[in-house]
């Protein structure tokens, strides 16, 4: 048989496909009345368990998981039309529609903002990035800038989130999942490490190199061409390791840390950008207390969990899929009171003003064993 005529039969096929489709999702409107009038949930998670498995044996041994993987997208474009005839509204879209009516037209210039390490850190230039007047409060630890925003001490929090070269800063996203807060900003910082010293200080003479573990990380190719004899030791923040180098009584020590705090702290530039990759960036996310919602978001953080059964992520990524949904990050993390089970957390590039993103939030936050909307915001480059 030629080609041409094996694609006349596979058109036929597919004609006889679509109406069949057509009519199954008339009877899903039929069965969502139905779940109207009785006050049923749209989910029906046994019944679809009981369909994947009789498809699956109908379809035989070759195409089994073929069969199980159309069936389990069809069950998802199922539900969802089932949401969107039923007109379904949630507290979560009730709380964003008031957000984007009652917060201001235009992101403040200043605030009280909490930020993790000392003068000099990256997280202020972010902060000073975002706010034209930064009032800035350092804390030490990244727990403590979350728990000043949900005591009030701050308006906002700025956090980093994710590097282009050392990726997710896991201890954030650890502390995300304890933490209640809502993501109403984000942008990204040009990292530049340097090596700095004492005035007078020479290669030949450092003997320990302080810096963050990230720091670390992105410098490693510069570290391995130094001698085997230099200690490196892991500190907080890099601003907090050239303030150690600056009031330190040695003169054989130096620091991992931005140009800026050379000046800041009387410190001499032994050696500029030694980072592994010039094009290096840090994600920065603005958090606050409270739900706001900025003109011009055009991007959504979501942290949901989901059944602990095979296909429940994939059920999710083709939701995404079928509203046409771009996805721009997914990090999962482990669940510290779980064995196996994982915490996903997802950058979604949507409007937050679009009908089938309201949609969309309404179903996850039914059908997920944990949701979290984290918020709608744009990003500053």
């Amino acid at each position: 048989m030629e080609i041409q005529e094996l694609r006349e039969k596979i058109d036929q096929i597919d004609r006889e496909l679509v109406s069949l489709f057509c009519e199954r999702m008339n009877v899903a409107a039929d069965v969502a009345e139905y779940k109207r009038e009785h006050k049923l949930p749209v989910l029906d998670a046994s019944r679809e368990r009981a369909l994947l498995t009789k498809v699956a044996e109908l379809s035989g041994e070759e195409f089994e998981e073929y069969t199980r993987t159309l069936y389990a997208t069809l069950l998802s474009l199922s539900r969802s039309y089932q949401h969107k005839r039923l007109g379904e509204t949630s507290p979560l879209c009730d709380a964003i529609a008031s957000a984007v009516a009652n917060t201001a037209p235009v992101f403040p210039e200043r605030a009280v903002v909490a930020c993790q390490g000392v003068e000099g850190a990256y997280s202020q230039s972010a902060a000073e990035k975002l706010f034209r007047l930064p009032s800035i409060m350092f804390f030490s630890q990244f727990d403590s800038v979350f728990s000043a925003i949900e005591s009030g001490m701050c308006r906002y929090g700025v956090l980093p989130i994710e590097n282009s070269t050392a990726g997710s800063v896991k201890q954030v996203y650890d502390l995300m999942i304890r933490h209640q807060f809502k993501i109403v900003r984000s942008v990204r910082i040009k990292i530049d490490h340097n090596l700095l010293v004492k005035k007078g200080t020479k290669l030949s003479d450092v003997k320990e190199i302080f810096s963050h573990e990230q720091a670390i990380g992105q410098c490693s190719a510069f570290l391995a061409t130094l001698p085997p004899n230099i200690k490196v030791t892991r500190v907080e923040n890099t601003a907090v390791a050239a303030r150690m180098v600056a009031q330190s009584d040695r003169t054989d020590v130096a620091s991992l840390s931005s140009r800026s705090c050379a000046s800041l702290y009387g410190l001499e530039v032994l050696a500029g950008s030694v980072q592994d990759n010039g094009n290096n960036h840090t994600r920065f996310i603005c958090i606050s207390k409270d739900l706001e919602i900025y003109p011009g978001a055009d991007r959504i953080s979501l942290m949901l969990i989901t059944a602990h059964r095979p296909g429940s992520l994939f059920n999710i990524l083709s939701r995404f899929n079928s509203l046409g949904i771009n996805l721009l990050k997914l990090e999962s993390r482990p669940l510290p009171d779980r064995d196996f089970e994982f915490m996903f957390y997802f950058d979604l590039e949507a409007s937050v003003y679009a009908e089938k993103t309201a949609q969309l939030l309404a179903e996850l936050e039914q059908e997920c064993d944990d949701f979290s909307y984290l918020g709608s915001y744009s990003e500053v480059v």
